[in-house]
């Protein structure tokens, strides 16, 4: 039979992209936004500016898959609609704490009001908050120190404005604070559904709130309310002024992610054809970063007006610390099955991270030049010179010696952030691109070290028990039990410590992060290497918190902290140092940085930045360059 009338087949249609249109006008239409850019991918859920991303459904999707996906979209079209932004700003509090505090409020009140309205939105933020603690394993915790505090009030308030209780998995979170939340503000609660389509009354009662539950420290500085009239009529020229920064911090974006369009399109081009798995994180928006995403910065911080070389941190005590290896935390054989595990996580990514690093280590090469040093009396013998003594016999034996190149002489480290905010795709993503990177960079003769930080425990562990019988003292200073891990040192070879990156995938590890200390500790540990060269690189995904320090000291004591260490290294250490931020904005610490926003763009951030480096005439016109 002839098949020359046949038509070309049309291009089979994905199952799952009429769900993703369905959900994508469902959520342009809550948020009344038309131009709402909307994407699906296999990592966390995120909204920033008007770019959201979903997670991608299952290919056999079932109901409740769908409910959860729907849960995300309408959560993020709730936020748009029913959040002012500056509103928010301006009545921050102080502190982390207090600060994690109020945003799970507000988006708790948020959903709360989408789920009032529409019964359908309020089964599907019930589906996505079900799904989100069944997946941090909320249902199993026991103890308050391993229970969030701002999950349990944003669980409370949620309670309060519509009536539907907690999440079978979020009730035991629930259940630990509620005694504790209710005796002190209970009173406050009860008044806020009153307040739900009020954003700023609400926040003012959110704020009495923080007071109530004694983070009154990190609460004050509140608006008084005579004030709220000269602050909008400056909001007007407050937004205006940021339109144009964001503008102009546009058109800069715009110049420099031109150059780093290949990586990206490479990293995108791995995650197509990756398999399905949900991230179990919540919807996050980072509200700073609508004008500084992916941008770059070699300013430095503004001065503090005052000599920075005197700092007034301080430790309860340090008995409790430990500065361990990851052998040590982790027998042999569960270290194997958790790199077995990381390496399926992330079994797309490898290939995409190891193009990048095999263009580092060209771009390294390149520079050897191989240089040689002829005529000399020792050293190899030179081939090219041997016809002279075929004609002359008399003439003597020439040898030959190759120069060394600077950046062989050079020890990288490679410092992580191991705290819990880095849990899911982004420390899956920082392991596996300090682990190609460290093969990569060891091929070329440039070693490398791999540090982890995070705490011991939730809420302070030991030296918290041993303040609160030493009665309390005020201003205790740092009040944790650190934890600083070496999964790989400088001198131990790639292959030996390979499987100890698995450590970063184990239950239970990644708790709080202390950021000033732990630098400072990778950077004393550099200024002991013989290396000519020395480069620390950070990569985190926040501000340094830890709950336990921050309850009982001023609200910025460990930023402060951190500021102090930086600017310590940046002007008088002969480290360079490096940071990247994943989904928050770490310019604005560090003179050379860059953030990112995707856990994706990690291995392309890392190997460009590296790359721009040693392309540098060594670390003398680095120095130089900061002190400009």
């Amino acid at each position: 039979m002839s098949t020359s009338n046949r038509k070309p087949a049309q291009p089979k249609e994905a199952p799952t992209e009429p769900f993703k249109r369905a959900v994508g006008g469902a959520m342009r239409a809550i948020a009344g936004r038309a131009e709402l850019d909307i994407s699906f991918a296999n990592d966390r859920p995120a909204l920033i500016g008007d770019k959201a991303r979903l997670p991608e459904p299952p290919r056999k999707m079932s109901a409740a898959d769908a409910a959860i996906v729907r849960g995300h979209s309408d959560s993020m079209a709730l936020r748009l609609s029913c959040h002012d932004t500056n509103v928010h700003r301006r009545l921050l509090p102080e502190g982390q704490t207090a600060r994690a505090v109020y945003d799970a409020v507000e988006q708790a009140r948020v959903e709360s009001i989408g789920s009032r309205r529409m019964d359908g939105v309020a089964s599907n933020i019930s589906a996505m908050l079900e799904d989100k603690y069944h997946r941090g394993n909320f249902q199993d915790v026991r103890d308050v120190a391993d229970a969030p505090i701002e999950d349990a009030i944003a669980m409370m308030v949620r309670e309060r404005l519509t009536g539907m209780a907690p999440p079978a998995s979020a009730k035991p979170l629930v259940d630990l604070w509620r005694p504790h939340i209710e005796e002190k503000a209970g009173a406050t609660l009860d008044t806020l559904t009153g307040r739900i389509e009020d954003q700023k009354a609400f926040a003012r009662l959110v704020r009495d709130l923080l007071v109530k539950l004694d983070m009154a420290e990190e609460a004050k500085g509140e608006p008084e309310a005579d004030e709220d009239q000269s602050q909008d009529e400056q909001q007007s020229e407050s937004e205006e002024q940021n339109q144009g920064e964001t503008e102009e911090q546009s058109s800069t974006e715009q110049a420099e992610s031109s150059s780093a369009d290949e990586s990206t399109q490479e990293l995108e081009d791995g995650m197509a054809d990756s398999e399905d798995g949900p991230t179990g994180e919540m919807p996050e928006e980072d509200e700073g970063s609508d004008a500084d995403d992916s941008s770059e910065s070699s300013r430095p911080p503004p001065a503090s007006g005052r000599d920075s070389r005197v700092s007034d941190y301080k430790l309860f005590t340090s008995k409790f610390d430990e500065t361990i290896s990851a052998e040590e935390l982790c027998d042999a054989e569960e270290l194997t099955r958790l790199r077995a595990y990381l390496d399926k996580q992330i079994s797309h990514l490898q290939g995409v991270v190891a193009r990048l690093a095999n263009r580092l280590q060209r771009r390294l090469m390149a520079q050897q030049n191989r240089a040689w040093e002829f005529d000399l009396e020792e050293g190899t013998l030179d081939p090219a010179r041997l016809p002279r003594i075929v004609i002359d016999a008399q003439q003597p034996l020439s040898f030959k010696h190759e120069k060394d190149t600077n950046f062989r002489d050079t020890v990288v480290t490679l410092l992580i952030d191991n705290s819990g905010s880095m849990r899911g795709r982004p420390i899956s993503v920082a392991a596996t691109c300090a682990d190609i990177l460290a093969r990569t960079l060891e091929r070329c003769g440039v070693k490398t070290e791999i540090l982890g930080f995070t705490t011991r425990a939730w809420k302070g562990g030991q030296s918290r028990e041993l303040w609160l019988q030493s009665g309390k003292p005020p201003m205790p200073g740092r009040l944790n039990d650190l934890r600083h891990i070496i999964y790989k040192s400088a001198d131990s070879p790639w292959r030996r410590a390979r499987k100890n990156l698995g450590l970063m995938m184990r239950e239970g590890l990644l708790k709080e992060n202390i950021d000033g200390e732990a630098l400072d500790w990778a950077h004393k540990r550099l200024l002991a290497r013989p290396e000519q060269r020395k480069i620390l690189m950070m990569i985190s995904d926040g501000a340094p918190v830890d709950d336990s320090t921050l309850s009982v000291n001023p609200g910025n004591y460990l930023e402060k902290h951190l500021r102090f260490v930086i600017e310590e290294i940046e002007t008088r250490s002969p480290v360079e140092l490096i940071a990247i931020g994943i989904g928050h904005d770490v310019t604005r610490y560090y003179r050379r940085a860059v953030t990112i926003v995707d856990a994706e763009e990690l291995g392309g951030a890392m190997t460009e930045k590296l790359a721009e480096l040693f392309e540098e005439n060594g670390p003398t016109r680095g120095r130089k360059k900061r002190a400009a």
